[in-house]
């Protein structure tokens, strides 16, 4: 049943004026109304503080990466792998900062300076590093050079007969240094018998037309282009370079399990005869994307997603990119996989709902219960004014029997006067809340009831003559008295 306020208001019947006829007075909004503006606003602000939480958890993250030296095949791949990032507008971005070379890219790393960066895994990996993707192999090249004039010498065509001769390394890092002097330990060769001397990689092919050195190493993916250039250099000058196996590859890498064993096909380098002729025993190690341990899983996991769905998209231009792996994902593993890299790897990443459904829930079951308990804490300030209102109601009831009963108008209109003042309370009290509609209906119901007996005990007392009723009104004051 719905009821309109402004006919209560109407039945008012002091001094015999309809008060529905004049201008209703200002009141404050329904209760209905202001709990169905309170529960719109209560929703809203969940659905905004849960559209701000996805916002929150989706935004655009960008990840500062450390890559070097400049003009590296690997500041370049970090490049384009910035570029694909941006333009696919996914979830990671990435900011390159460009360092000296491995070892300081590692060094920033340790130093919390950036989130990933590029390592050889053959230097000193930072403890709070993980691994993300290995983005390369690089393989170990050694080969000698035949010389000409008075610098022409026996053929060197095996690792033991290194000693007393100077071996050329390819690059300015000193882990290409480390690693010849792992090779020699390996044959039991002196180290401080072989002269080692490096060259820039833009020197290699003066130092080779300059016979600076007896042999050559190199260190890079197996088809370098700094390696086929230097060994192109050797052919060009001296003729067709001898290639030197590392017959113990598996000794070494068993040794050292930053190595593998590995293998250069035979005719990487081209030519006619082909270069190499046969297969060639060799070692690899690996240049890894390692990220800093307190990198967030979730972000990690979408970097390593992207990170192979970009992967083919930059073969055109950096066929290095297809070399790009998952890690190694076992317990053992040299460098431990990063848990957002692992997530990803065994497909096990989370979605949004994934990682927040539990958060969401007790999160919607908090707000329920508070708004319970809210509920129930408003409707307990307000008891005094609902049991007021209640006894209010009473009166009314105990009115109606009292006009039947009354034997002059001045006591009917006082009544309706206490009426009028009951029904104001009592709207007041549903405006507040305090009262529920079935209330009002039921008050409704009492005051049609007051006003009809009202009306009947007028039209009684109006038919009677003056002076009965004054007669009758005395007789009454004098039974009392």
């Amino acid at each position: 049943m719905k009821l309109s306020l402004k006919r209560l208001f109407g039945r008012s019947m002091t001094g015999g004026l309809d008060l529905a006829e004049a201008p209703p007075p200002p009141s404050p909004r329904s209760a209905a109304r202001k709990t169905a503006l309170v529960s719109l606003a209560f929703v809203l602000a969940v659905v905004g503080a849960l559209a701000g939480g996805y916002y929150f958890a989706m935004r655009p993250v960008t990840l500062k990466i450390a890559v070097g030296p400049a003009n590296s095949d690997d500041v370049k791949v970090v490049q384009a792998l910035t570029q694909a990032f941006t333009q696919s507008k996914g979830q990671v971005r990435l900011r390159p900062i460009q360092t000296d070379g491995a070892t300081a890219s590692a060094n920033a790393l340790a130093e919390g300076k950036v989130d990933l960066a590029i390592v050889r895994g053959d230097l000193d990996v930072p403890k709070n590093a993980q691994a993300v993707a290995t983005l390369r192999k690089n393989v170990v090249v050694l080969w000698s050079v035949p010389g000409k004039g008075k610098k022409r010498g026996s053929k060197i065509t095996k690792i033991s007969q290194l000693a007393g001769h100077r071996v050329g390394v390819v690059g300015r890092t000193q882990a290409n240094v480390n690693l010849l002097k792992v090779i020699l330990q390996q044959y039991g060769v002196d180290p401080a018998k072989v002269e080692i001397v490096q060259f820039p990689a833009n020197e290699v092919a003066e130092a080779i037309k300059g016979q600076k050195a007896d042999v050559y190493l190199a260190a890079g993916p197996v088809n370098s282009k700094i390696t086929s250039d230097a060994i192109a250099a050797s052919t060009k000058d001296f003729g067709a370079p001898s290639f030197i196996a590392i017959d113990s590859a598996d000794a070494i890498a068993q040794n050292h399990p930053i190595y593998e064993a590995s293998e250069i096909p035979a005719g990487t380098y081209g030519g006619s005869p082909a270069r190499p002729e046969d297969e060639v025993k060799t070692i690899s190690f690996s240049h890894h994307i390692v990220a800093r341990k307190g990198v967030s899983e979730t972000t990690i996991a979408a970097f390593t997603r992207q990170l192979f769905a970009v992967r083919q998209q930059l073969v055109t231009e950096f066929p290095l990119a297809a070399k790009i792996e998952t890690p190694d994902t076992d317990k053992d593993a040299v460098i431990p996989v990063h848990p957002g890299a692992a997530a990803f790897v065994d497909g096990e990443e989370k979605t949004f709902l994934d990682k927040y459904s539990d958060y969401i829930w007790w999160g919607l079951m908090a707000l329920s219960a508070m708004g319970s308990i809210g509920a129930w804490f408003a409707g307990y300030l307000k008891k005094d004014e609902r049991d007021n209102n209640s006894h209010l109601r009473e009166r009314l009831l105990d009115m109606i029997a009292a006009a039947r009963k009354s034997e002059t108008t001045e006591e009917l209109d006082q009544m309706q006067a206490e009426a009028d003042e009951i029904l104001r309370d009592t709207l007041r009290c549903f405006d507040h809340g305090a009262i529920e509609e079935g209330s009002l209906t039921a008050f409704n119901i009492a005051l049609d009831q007051f006003h009809a007996a009202v009306a009947d005990r007028k039209a009684v007392l109006f038919s009677l003559p003056q002076n009965l009723q004054r007669a009758t009104a005395q007789f009454r004051a004098a039974g009392n008295a």
